[in-house]
């Protein structure tokens, strides 16, 4: 064969190559760990998402970080050093989102974050640029908390939280909201999320009386203070965050989280939702598909927030790839600008619109209130 000629089938060959080079997708969870019950349904949902995305294969690699920050950055790293995935999305907490910033936006790597704190992706800077998320912000989550207190005739609120990004990201959101709405918080505590006993912190909380208590916290660990207030004789309301909407958490707390209230995802309670709610089809898809294989009742809206993240990679990546090859940094490139001119996807959380100033996207339809109501969940109209 003649030089040229062979030349030219290695060029073709190598584009060919290169034309069916796989879109690698690294997944970060806490399937292990204070935060399991929250990262379990995130990693089983990964099974439910597409194998295939405008033409181009998916591969899903899925890392444990077992809750823990340092263990979240080593799987980031390995991702993009092992791996060489092109996005990358998780983790369950906000500590461990925050800690891998650095390293997505080195890598220039997009990420999309499974956590809630609006610390993540604001402000939009040259390290956030890299980093989206689905989850509501405690932003969000708590000026709903704050307005059906001040409709409900609350005039003062007391706080235990974690001691960590997540507990003090809440505080400072009920702080801004409470002034707003002439509120008044007049207790502040927090605990560790491996703490098992919070006496002393809910005894000096009741000491100053409040009408209600909010518990900033998520998953399993947060039955912990609302048991202990019940234990105490506690009569006023009891509020938690859009982190405990999981059946983990009806099932460890039974009667003590009883009345509990939160707002949460409309897909939490999807079937509640009136015919003309945009989430009702995407939220009762996802709970269907979910539910077949893991079972009745096991949905939770945790997984449902890597479900969106699998409909802004659906959006997303057929537009990078009109523009380069999985695998480049030109492709990684390509995807984080496809994320953040993302628009009107519906997913089972609210209605994403991205914008470079917005890495989030949603608005005020992405909660309902809902309450605790004979072990389930029974949405406040």
């Amino acid at each position: 064969m003649k030089r040229p000629v062979r030349l030219l089938l290695t060029a073709l060959l190598a584009s060919s190559s290169l034309a069916l080079a796989d879109v690698r997708v690294g997944v970060i969870v806490s399937s292990t760990g204070p935060a399991a019950s929250l990262g379990i349904p995130e990693k089983n949902t990964v099974a439910l998402l597409p194998q295939t995305i405008g033409g181009q294969k998916i591969v899903y690699t899925v890392l444990d970080d077992a809750s823990d920050t340092t263990a979240a950055v080593t799987a980031a790293r390995k991702l993009i050093q092992d791996n060489k995935v092109d996005l990358i999305i998780g983790t369950t907490t906000t500590p461990a989102s925050l800690a891998m910033i650095d390293v997505v936006a080195e890598a220039k790597v997009p990420m999309i974050s499974l956590a809630a704190s609006e610390a993540i992706i604001k402000p939009v800077d040259d390290k956030r640029r890299w980093v989206f998320k689905t989850p509501q912000t405690d932003a969000i989550m708590a000026a709903a908390i704050a307005q059906h207190m001040q409709q409900n005739g609350i005039k003062t609120v007391g706080y235990i939280g974690f001691n960590d990004a997540y507990g003090e990201g809440w505080l400072n959101e009920l702080q801004k909201n409470a002034a707003a709405r002439g509120l008044k918080v007049v207790a502040s505590e927090r605990y560790g999320r491996s703490d098992t006993s919070v006496t002393g912190q809910i005894l000096k909380i009741m000491a100053a009386k409040p009408d209600a208590v909010l518990i900033g916290a998520s998953g399993v660990p947060a039955v912990l203070p609302q048991k202990t207030l019940k234990d105490r004789g506690y009569a006023g309301k009891i509020y938690q965050t859009h982190g405990v909407a999981n059946a983990d958490f009806l099932r460890v707390g039974g009667k003590d989280v009883e009345g509990a209230i939160l707002p949460a995802g409309p897909v939490l309670v999807a079937d509640q939702l009136p015919a003309t709610n945009p989430n009702r089809r995407v939220g009762l898809n996802y709970t269907q598909a979910y539910e077949s294989r893991y079972g009745k009742d096991s949905v939770s809206t945790f997984g449902a927030h890597l479900w969106d993240a699998g409909l802004l990679m659906q959006k997303a990546i057929p537009a990078a790839l009109k523009k380069a090859q999985p695998g480049t940094p030109e492709f990684r490139a390509a995807l984080r600008d496809a994320l953040e001119s993302t628009r009107n996807v519906i997913g089972a959380h609210g209605i994403f619109n991205l914008t470079p100033q917005d890495h989030l996207g949603l608005d005020a339809r992405s909660r309902v209130m809902v309450q605790v109501v004979n072990g389930t969940w029974k949405l406040i109209k």
